[in-house]
């Protein structure tokens, strides 16, 4: 059997699936089968309802900030540097999405030190190789959403996004129903980053 070009950080064909129960079975309820298959994201109504998002700008509510103290693996942290880390994106675009985080309480680029701003270039471009070791993305969107305005959903704490790209990831599914397919959950995610970018 080839490998699959799309098999992204190392999940297995579709037959990997077939050994999964349905989370519901529909014998028993009303309706007409369709031919459609239905992608269950439960876990996407945390983020729609706001329900982790800080109460204010402070540190004591900052995920941020919290997560450093946490454990690698409880934190998602795939790696610990001097003033910044690494950490994976709770509601990831794509498998492998991260983010660059100053250990600082800092909500604007110009606020950073000339140190900060050094590690933070630099556990960007290791991102990426680390990525591309990984799981062989196409390319990369990389930036900062500075301030609500612009798109920051956590504008008090400043973090750069690092966001493997396939082609073809960019289907119906975030423009019709607000949903993003991921095929890999964020411990095998953590985990297998975390393995490359200490190698």
């Amino acid at each position: 059997m080839t490998e699959d070009p799309h098999n992204h950080l190392g999940q297995g064909s579709p037959d990997h699936l077939r050994d999964i129960p349905e989370p519901e079975a529909a014998a028993g309820f009303p309706g007409e089968p369709d031919g459609f298959q239905r992608l269950w994201t439960p876990h996407r109504m945390v983020y729609i309802g706001g329900q982790d998002k800080p109460k204010d700008s402070g540190i004591a509510e900052c995920p941020f900030c919290t997560a450093p103290t946490k454990s690698d693996e409880q934190g998602l942290i795939v790696a610990r540097g001097a003033e910044v880390y690494a950490v994976l994106n709770l509601y990831p675009y794509n498998p492998g999405h991260l983010l660059i985080c100053p250990y600082r309480h800092v909500a604007d680029y110009t606020d950073l030190s000339e140190s900060e701003t050094a590690e933070l270039a630099h556990f960007s471009q290791k991102a990426m190789t680390v990525i591309r070791a990984v799981s062989s993305p196409d390319g990369f969107n990389l930036g900062m959403n500075q301030g609500p305005v612009a798109g920051a959903g956590i504008a008090a704490h400043l973090h750069q996004h690092i966001v493997p790209r396939w082609g073809g990831d960019s289907n119906f599914l975030p423009v019709v129903a607000q949903t993003k397919a991921l095929p890999q959950v964020h411990a095998d995610v953590q985990a297998a980053l975390s393995k490359e970018w200490n190698r």
